[in-house]
C-alpha cells in the first residue's frame, strides 16, 4: 500500500478539484498523468472509484469509502507537518499565494523575497492577478487582498495601506485647464478601471469632499493597464503609488489635484480557517505584517 500513497493523495485532489485537468493544473503535471495515476490506483484496488462523463466526474460508493479515509489521512499528515514547523527554528514546506498583480514590484513583494531568505526551506509559488480568485477552489493557501472584505469564514489580518494618486498622462493635463477642484475634472476622458465605482470622493484637509465620475471611452479590469493607457495620454485615472510615483517624478505623469486626498485601499492577507499549513501560514502573514509596519 505504501507505493500508492501518492496515488490516493492524486485521487483526493481530482475529487475536491471536480476533473483531472483542474487537478493537473494545481499539481503542475500533464491531465493524462493524472488520469493514469487513477486507473493506475483503480487497477490496484481492483474496482472503480470514478464514474467519467464528458461532462463530469462521479464517485461510485468504493470511491466514496476511499475518499472520506484518505482526507482523514492527508489531514493527519497535514497536521503533522504544522506540528514540525511549530516545533523547529527551521519551517519547511510550501505555500501558493494570490497576490494583486499590480504588487508585483512593490514593498509587498519586497516584503516575500525576506521571506524566502530568512526561511530558506519554505517554498512560495506567487501567482499575481487583478482578477478576483477563490482560495479554496483554486487552490491557494492564502491571498493578499486590495480593498474592503466581504464577510465570509475566512481569517484574515490587515497588512497595511495603499496610497493612492490622480494622475494624467502630461502632454493631455497640458492640453486641459489646470483644475482647482473635483468637479473640473468632469468632463475631461478617464481611464476606469473595472473593479472600483464610477464615481471617486477625494477629500481636502478641512475635512471637505467632493466626488467626481467624469466620463470614459476606456474600462480595464489591470491596473497595470491603467498606468499604460495613462502613459498614452488617454485621460485622468487613479493609480495605486507605486505604479504612479516613477512617472511622476520622471515627467510622464502629473498629479492632479494634489492638494486633494484619495482614500487609501487596505491591504490584507485572507485565508481559510481551516488552513492546511496553518503555522506556516501565520508565520507567513505575520511576517509580511512586521515587515510592512504593521
Amino acid at each position: 500500500m505504501i507505493d500508492h500513497l501518492k496515488h490516493m493523495a492524486v485521487f483526493a485532489r481530482v475529487v475536491d478539484k471536480g476533473s483531472f485537468r483542474a487537478a493537473a493544473r494545481d499539481i503542475g503535471v500533464a491531465p493524462s498523468r493524472v488520469s493514469q495515476t487513477i486507473t493506475d490506483l483503480e487497477s490496484y484496488l481492483g474496482t472503480t472509484l470514478l464514474y467519467r462523463t464528458t461532462r463530469k466526474l462521479a464517485l461510485t460508493g468504493e470511491g466514496r469509502t476511499l475518499y472520506r479515509r484518505v482526507t482523514e489521512m492527508l489531514r493527519s499528515a497535514e497536521a503533522g507537518f504544522n506540528e514540525i514547523n511549530a516545533n523547529t527554528q527551521e519551517p519547511v514546506g510550501a505555500l501558493r499565494v494570490s497576490v494583486p498583480a499590480f504588487l508585483a514590484i512593490s514593498d509587498l513583494s519586497t516584503a516575500m523575497a525576506a521571506f524566502i531568505k530568512r526561511y530558506p526551506n519554505v517554498a512560495l509559488s506567487l501567482f499575481y492577478s487583478d482578477r478576483r480568485v477563490e482560495i479554496i477552489e483554486n487552490g491557494f493557501d492564502l491571498a493578499i487582498k486590495a480593498g474592503s472584505l466581504s464577510d465570509s469564514a475566512m481569517m484574515s489580518r490587515k497588512l497595511g495601506s495603499i496610497p493612492r494618486a490622480l494622475v494624467a498622462g502630461a502632454e493631455y493635463a497640458g492640453s486641459r485647464p489646470v483644475p482647482t477642484r473635483p468637479a473640473d475634472l468632469e468632463d475631461w476622458d478617464w481611464v476606469r478601471y473595472q473593479q472600483r465605482p464610477d464615481t471617486i470622493e477625494l477629500t481636502l484637509d478641512n475635512g471637505k469632499s467632493e466626488k467626481v465620475s467624469g466620463q470614459s471611452q476606456i474600462e480595464v479590469d489591470s491596473a497595470n493597464a491603467l498606468y499604460h493607457f495613462a502613459l498614452q495620454n488617454m485621460g485622468a485615472t487613479v493609480l495605486p503609488e507605486n505604479l504612479a510615483a516613477q512617472s511622476v517624478a520622471s515627467g510622464a505623469l502629473v498629479r492632479l489635484l494634489p492638494q486633494w486626498r484619495l482614500p487609501e485601499v487596505a491591504l490584507n492577507a485572507v485565508w481559510p480557517d481551516s488552513s492546511r499549513r496553518e503555522n506556516l501560514t501565520l508565520l507567513f502573514v505575520r511576517f509580511l505584517a512586521g515587515e510592512l509596519g504593521h
